[in-house]
């Protein structure tokens, strides 16, 4: 019990973080009829983080970050289409290690730059690489993509379900758990304390000698290659992949699921994606040919009113109730 509570004193675990994983839990039997939503919100949830990681941490604002969603996605496709290696969680390696590849790659180049060329480089970066896709049709599949992908069982135990999407969210789950641990421990490691001090104050962190640019690059290959596991989540639970991977509706959109839960903030894309997509969903269902409106409307009072997102209302709620208790 003492081991217990000094390991989550050492990495600041509490109580109530349990929660959402057994909310997650207690929904796939609550709602069986639902689990392909919740399955998609889950691989969002994973997209956000690795957003999150470089925007709200290292603060790199990108407009192109489906890129690396996208390779991710397809590097599984075409690796069952092509050479049928369609087992799913080295399926999950590889997409790792492609999107990685491309962050570090594509990193070294554009963190040269800040700003709006940064801004402007990332989209150009997302834009190539769709294009490339677009055009290596004999690979890709091309406008149409790649449908009726099949994958092996889950550790050999557990086929997927392409009717209610059980093993499919269960999996989903676990790489999620997997890769949410991994973000944690780094952002609250001495490298993400750094992350910290680089997005709050640049020039300080060189003046110190802080190795700025290395940890910056650094946490940009491995916001991609969380990212590449999202898209490749994607490709697997759906067994299809196509060009809006790739687009900028994806990017867009992961942003605003940030923007709605709170950036900087490990559980806003927890948050942040659950609004969205149940937002989304909901409004599409009542206002088929308007529903973007209702969306951007929520999105300007968010603007507004909750700069920090829905996490930031609670936060800040929390803060003020101890502040009148005592």
């Amino acid at each position: 019990m003492n081991a217990a509570t000094e390991l989550a004193r050492r990495h600041r675990w509490r109580w109530w973080e349990a929660l959402p994983w057994i909310a997650a839990l207690a929904a796939f039997f609550v709602f069986p009829t639902y689990l392909a939503f919740g399955t998609q919100v889950l691989i969002t949830i994973l997209f956000a983080l690795s957003l999150d990681l470089v925007l709200g941490y290292a603060g790199i604002v990108t407009l192109g970050h489906a890129a690396f969603f996208g390779a991710g996605a397809y590097t599984v496709g075409m690796l069952a289409a092509h050479w049928g290696w369609n087992e799913p969680i080295s399926g999950l390696v590889a997409a790792a290690f492609v999107a990685g590849a491309i962050g570090l790659a594509s990193g070294l180049v554009l963190l040269r730059t800040h700003g709006l060329a940064l801004l402007m480089l990332t989209l150009c970066t997302m834009a190539l690489l769709e294009q490339a896709a677009n055009m290596g049709a004999a690979w890709t599949g091309g406008f149409d993509g790649m449908p009726g992908l099949s994958f092996s069982r889950i550790l050999g135990l557990f086929s997927f379900d392409v009717l209610y999407f059980r093993s499919q969210y269960l999996y989903t789950l676990a790489v999620l758990f997997l890769c949410f641990v991994l973000v944690r421990m780094l952002v609250y490691s001495s490298f993400g304390q750094s992350l910290t001090g680089v997005r709050e104050n640049l020039l300080r962190m060189h003046a110190v000698g802080a190795p700025v640019r290395t940890r910056q690059v650094l946490a940009y290959t491995v916001s991609a290659a969380l990212a590449g596991v999202a898209g490749a989540l994607f490709t697997q639970s759906n067994t299809y992949v196509n060009l809006a991977v790739l687009g900028l509706e994806r990017s867009a959109g992961v942003m605003i699921v940030l923007i709605l839960g709170g950036y900087g903030r490990l559980y806003g894309a927890f948050v942040g994606a659950i609004a969205y997509m149940v937002l989304e969903h909901s409004l599409a269902k009542a206002y088929p040919t308007a529903w973007q409106l209702g969306l951007g409307l929520t999105l300007v009072l968010v603007a507004l009113y909750a700069r920090n997102g829905v996490i930031g209302i609670l936060v800040s709620l929390r803060r003020r109730f101890a502040g009148t208790a005592r």
